[in-house]
């Protein structure tokens, strides 16, 4: 049986962002003809959308682990305002670059990063079907164990290797060079967010430290 609040709650979310990404994009744009911009929110939320109701009747836990954003940790508070704030300006600087013509990519490169995009998103699923702990904020839940299967054997946080790939293909589907450069500052805010988080899962987690080991890579194979 659905649950009619987790349902009521989801869509509420999808829809809201809707709204504020559109808002940020296409005002600053100063138009609705910007197909770069309806080309973004076509891959990010058609997709999310199927994603939320597959998680609906398949696993409704996981949906709800989805859709808690509350950070209880410091460090946490301060990845994600970082974070809110960085999106915030580079959707911004997105629109006043298509409104003035600054510094664009050519089309077929905005495609290009689109099918990039939906590739990666694909794998975000394979990572939700993965684990089925994952959750938007740090925490150690009850009965969690250590997954080292798929892509937890490629590097340690494969959510956040696909979420990075997804974050820096975003402004190069809206043509801005502008933006990409802004959205660089991504990688040291998820760093910042990776070594916490690995403190806090080897401090709690059972196993986790001998995972560490095993799987050397946090999150670029060979990398880091």
């Amino acid at each position: 049986m659905m649950d009619k609040k987790l349902l009521t709650t989801a869509l509420t979310r999808v829809l809201a962002g809707i709204v504020i990404m559109a808002a940020l994009i296409f005002i600053p744009a100063g138009t609705l003809v910007y197909w770069q911009g309806w080309l973004l929110l076509g891959i990010l939320f058609v997709p999310m959308i199927v994603a939320g109701f597959v998680l609906m009747y398949k696993a409704p836990e996981l949906l709800k682990k989805r859709l808690n954003m509350k950070e209880e940790q410091k460090e946490q508070k301060l990845v994600v305002a970082l974070s809110g704030t960085m999106f915030m300006a580079a959707f911004i600087l997105a629109g006043l670059n298509f409104r003035f013509n600054w510094m664009v990519f050519s089309d077929w490169i905005c495609i290009a990063a689109a099918i990039i995009f939906l590739i990666a998103y694909a794998l975000y699923g394979e990572v939700l079907r993965e684990n089925e702990y994952l959750s938007r904020t740090i925490e150690i839940q009850g009965n969690q164990r250590v997954v080292d299967t798929g892509l937890y054997g490629v590097v340690r946080h494969p959510m956040y290797m696909v979420t990075l790939v997804m974050f820096l293909a975003m402004p190069v589907v809206l043509g801005s060079i502008i933006s990409l450069v802004i959205t660089l500052l991504y990688i040291p805010i998820i760093v910042l967010r990776i070594k916490n988080e690995e403190k806090v899962l080897a401090e709690g987690l059972p196993g986790y430290r001998e995972y560490m080991r095993k799987v050397r890579s946090r999150l670029i194979p060979h990398v880091w």
